[in-house]
């Protein structure tokens, strides 16, 4: 097994389509974890996602902003990725072209050049936030069954 370092666990996460879990906290201190799309802003360093502001993810992220998120490697030797940090949310009315941006660039990643702008469009509602995770501690193993 070979650990990460965060630069490794950046390229780990971005490499292809691999989808993160996004781990928050509830209000009763039960975890929550739920797939997300991704991306990294690579002026800020940033871990980039959108989410329904209404949703249950959006709700804990507002009451406490702490987040995990993590991909792996489903085939051997395995692999895995972790960020821990602290998010902050930007609603539509704030700014909806970075909405727009990164709902675009997050679909692309998923679904490829040619249906991002399609995606993005979509995911880029008013009911939607942008949120930006700040990394506090990265974690990874490469090669674990090695």
């Amino acid at each position: 097994m070979q650990p990460m370092s965060p630069e490794e666990v950046v390229a780990f996460m971005r490499d292809g389509s691999r989808t993160g879990k996004l781990a928050v906290t509830r209000k009763d201190g039960a975890p929550h974890v739920v797939p997300i799309w991704f991306d990294f802003d690579d002026t800020t360093g940033e871990l980039v996602f959108v989410m329904g502001r209404d949703s249950l993810k959006a709700r804990c992220i507002a009451r406490d902003p702490r987040v995990s998120i993590c991909v792996d490697t489903m085939e051997m030797p395995f692999s895995f990725a972790r960020i821990d940090g602290e998010a902050s949310t930007t609603t539509h009315d704030d700014d909806p072209e970075a909405i727009l941006h990164w709902a675009t660039e997050t679909c692309r990643r998923f679904v490829g050049d040619e249906k991002a702008a399609q995606f993005g469009r979509r995911n880029a509602d008013p009911e939607e936030l942008l949120v930006r995770v700040t990394p506090a501690r990265y974690v990874g193993a490469a090669g674990i069954a090695d």
